[in-house]
């Protein structure tokens, strides 16, 4: 079986892709479109099958004429906004495979009022909360209630339309910026304003079929920018997996909850084929739904790809595609891994790019170290910055310490000006 693959996306959740469907002895090609720095110079054998393709994530148009002139297996979508454009459902018309739900099973992800209302509908454990197109309803309704709120924008944001204010000054100022200001554009129409819940979070990844679900490795985000999980919400500055054992009865509440989900989108004519990320917070009263994507995590899925078998993946996307995963066996992971971000200077606010990034090749000299990049770009043949989050370094172990120490080790390696990380990736956020 020879298999070509398509991943659509460039940062680092599509290096980790790329790489795992690479170590497949299945696969022949996997093409990156558009790719980063470190899908581009390729020289190891694994690498050697990666090639990027210059076209926007974004541009389906050129998109389906190249899987087509180059008669490419299964395109698999990296992140949110192919998905809520469509490129599934235009895929299927074609009779192309796309690993990832329709435009309307995405809304799961592209509206959080929808994934709200969804939740209601089937009894998935949630915050407490409203959904509000009106910014004087939704003014009204801070000012009524008497918890600490969370306030998210309801459309896609790039994984930064969550706020979570500390007083009713601030929360009614994000509140402004969002539904009045736009700073978050047209993701700010809607507001989802819920309960801001406590306990420690955890992230699971499945696929699915449209009725069966085989789950990854459960891992944990880490959001927050700064150390002691302060400062502002970002797209991830690191995660470790496995947090969770498939014996333990918390795994198997979290499975229930994603079976529901899968359950219930078919149930309403909306069979949810893909990989489906549910965000939890295990509260004192059990496991509650912060979010939904429907795609994969970034940054868990650095972390959680690289304790997969070499076939696992390629098995599972496969067999998805081709309507059944309830016969796939999979590896049983033998490491831990851990992924810590280094993120350019000032973000998640403005940043600098165009910085030169050296010392890569001395930290992936290292057996148990994975570097997967995220904002880089080649300019003249110097590897530099090109966005927030650059690079995400993944330490692997026989345990969560040596795998964290592992990644911290091989950050010392690497240098850009402004560079900054988390030194408490796996250490907060206790059970």
């Amino acid at each position: 079986m020879s298999i070509s693959f398509l991943v659509i996306g460039g940062g680092g959740r599509e290096h980790a892709l790329a790489h795992t469907l690479a170590r497949s002895s299945h696969t022949t090609h996997v093409y990156v479109a558009p790719g980063n720095g470190g899908t581009a110079g390729a020289h190891s054998e694994i690498q050697r099958k990666i090639r990027n393709i210059d076209i926007n994530a974004e541009d389906l148009d050129r998109l389906s004429e190249f899987v087509d002139e180059h008669a490419i297996d299964y395109t698999i979508v990296g992140p949110e906004a192919p998905l809520a454009a469509g490129i599934v459902d235009r895929w299927l018309d074609m009779g192309l495979a796309c690993f990832g739900p329709t435009k309307n099973a995405a809304r799961l992800e592209s509206s959080k009022a929808y994934a709200k209302g969804f939740m209601e509908r089937w009894n998935i454990p949630t915050a407490s909360g409203a959904s509000f197109t009106r910014y004087d309803d939704a003014r009204d309704y801070l000012s009524s209630i008497d918890w600490k709120p969370v306030i998210k924008a309801s459309g896609l944001a790039a994984g930064k339309g969550v706020i979570l204010p500390d007083d009713d000054e601030s929360a009614l100022r994000a509140l402004h910026e969002i539904m009045v200001e736009r700073v978050f554009g047209e993701a700010g129409c809607e507001v989802v304003i819920e309960e801001r819940l406590e306990g420690y979070e955890i992230s699971l990844l499945v696929v699915s079929d449209g009725s069966h679900i085989r789950p990854l490795p459960a891992a944990r985000d880490h959001k927050r920018q700064l150390d002691g999980d302060q400062g502002p919400n970002t797209g991830g500055m690191g995660a470790i997996a496995p947090v969770l054992a498939p014996d333990q009865a918390l795994h198997g509440q979290l499975m229930d909850i994603m079976q529901s989900v899968v359950t219930g989108m078919a149930a309403e004519g909306q069979p949810y084929v893909g990989i489906l990320y549910g965000g939890f917070m295990i509260t004192p009263t059990g496991p509650k739904v912060l979010e939904f994507n429907c795609r994969f995590g970034d940054p868990e899925t650095q972390a959680v790809l690289a304790i997969l078998g070499d076939e696992d993946l390629v098995s599972l996307i496969t067999a998805a595609s081709n309507g059944d995963v309830s016969g796939v066996s999979m590896t049983e992971p033998a490491a831990h891994a851990a992924t810590v971000v280094m993120a350019s200077g000032g973000y998640p606010g403005p940043y600098e790019k165009g910085v030169r990034i050296s010392g890569i090749e001395s930290a992936q000299a290292h057996p148990n170290v994975l570097v997967f990049h995220a904002g880089t770009e080649w300019v003249d043949g110097v590897l530099r910055t090109c966005g927030g989050r650059v690079l995400g370094v993944t330490g692997l172990g026989d345990t969560r310490s040596q795998a964290l120490e592992n990644a911290y080790q091989a950050i010392q390696s690497i240098k850009f000006d402004g560079a900054q990380y988390r030194t408490d990736i796996g250490r907060t956020r206790s059970e």
